[in-house]
């Protein structure tokens, strides 16, 4: 069983933990995670880039995958679009909330809202992972 803790150490020595990805909570159909906006993921404007909003929704997804898949399985992303609406600041936490849409055999697929610490909403991200033989 996975619990939020194993998720996090699974993460911390991968780029999700270079980024400074924090699990929040795990359910099979929501994962919570922060990140804080720190200069290295911004924009020449001190702003998020659009790269980092990318990489934290696909962790989200994978990790709301791995979750709910059996033993022996693993998965990888197979598609991913994502709709850029607002700015991060440098310094401010940006929290994204992963929903499954589908939870099947051998896809899965989840939708990132981010926002910002204010709660505006930042993207949209929609992904498919594919579930197959480890």
């Amino acid at each position: 069983m996975h619990t939020l803790e194993s998720m996090q150490a699974l993460l911390t020595p991968l780029f999700p933990g270079l980024m400074g990805v924090r699990l929040v909570s795990l359910a099979p159909e929501k994962v919570v995670a922060e990140l804080t906006v720190r200069p290295e993921l911004c924009t020449g404007g001190g702003i998020m880039h659009g790269g980092a909003y990318m990489a934290f929704a696909d962790t989200l997804g994978a990790i709301g995958t791995i979750i709910n898949m059996p033993q022996g399985k693993r998965t990888t992303t197979t598609d991913s679009s994502t709709k850029f609406i607002g700015g991060a600041k440098v310094g401010s936490t940006v929290v994204a909330e992963c929903l499954a849409l589908h939870r099947g055999r051998t896809t899965q697929v989840w939708q990132t809202l981010v926002r910002s610490a204010e709660g505006k909403l930042c993207a949209v991200v929609n992904q498919t992972q594919l579930i197959m033989d480890a």
